[in-house]
């Protein structure tokens, strides 16, 4: 199915794009639905001269080391673009790309995109900035990785979707919009299920975990202490 005008807005590389130069691409994008848990994109696969980008839902991008071991690097959400490598790289996808929710993926061939930078390269740059913006966030992953505690890298984490995804304010303190499953947290940051469990129930103090991946912060202010270093715990 081809992109209507409102899913080409929703893209945030097109931000402030022309409706002219939006119809003119028209013809050159495809969206496709996929189904929670159904993979996107194969590591490995080669991948077709196109922009991808999430119109709606959600998708996780995982890395499977050599020994077998799962991590996820990212998760994108509507208007975000992925799969950098098919206009920029190798063409050889470097991860693998699952729809975390009932999505749908937008498509635009290379060669009409190119010719859209052309009349508006501003578009370039927003990519730039994506791209400049994700190494940035795997260096520090890496940096954390090699040099932090898992209990500081863990704290981060959950921060980082406190910020993200948004909280909500009740009587026990901050709810986390997102859920995010012990599995989920341990792959994120390159622990074992059984250290997430062991380091969660550690911060009972500073966070109150429940069934199906509900997190409370109790004690923000505690959690920003660990997270930063600053508490040896």
């Amino acid at each position: 199915m081809q992109a209507s005008l409102a899913q080409l807005s929703q893209i945030i590389v097109f931000a402030g794009l022309e409706i002219a130069d939006k119809v003119k691409l028209q013809p050159d994008t495809l969206v496709q639905s996929y189904s929670k848990g159904e993979i996107i994109l194969h590591e490995g696969d080669r991948l077709p001269e196109k922009l991808y980008a999430v119109v709606s839902g959600a998708i996780q991008v995982t890395k499977t080391a050599t020994t077998g071991k799962e991590t996820i690097l990212r998760e994108l959400a509507t208007g975000e673009i992925f799969a950098a490598p098919a206009l920029l790289g190798n063409g050889i996808s470097p991860a693998t790309v699952t729809a975390e929710c009932d999505c749908e993926i937008l498509t635009v061939q290379r060669h009409a995109l190119l010719q859209t930078i052309q009349n508006q390269p501003e578009i370039a740059l927003r990519m730039l900035m994506v791209f400049n913006t994700r190494i940035q966030q795997l260096h520090e992953t890496v940096h954390g990785l090699v040099s932090e505690r898992a209990i500081i890298r863990l704290t981060r984490l959950i921060q980082y979707f406190a910020d993200t995804s948004g909280t909500e304010t009740t009587s026990q303190g901050k709810t986390l919009k997102v859920k995010l499953s012990y599995y989920r947290m341990a792959r994120s940051i390159g622990i074992t299920y059984e250290e997430c469990l062991r380091l969660i129930k550690s911060l009972n103090s500073v966070l109150a975990y429940s069934r199906g991946g509900k997190i409370i912060i109790l004690d923000s202010e505690k959690l920003e202490a660990i997270a930063s270093g600053n508490i040896d715990y």
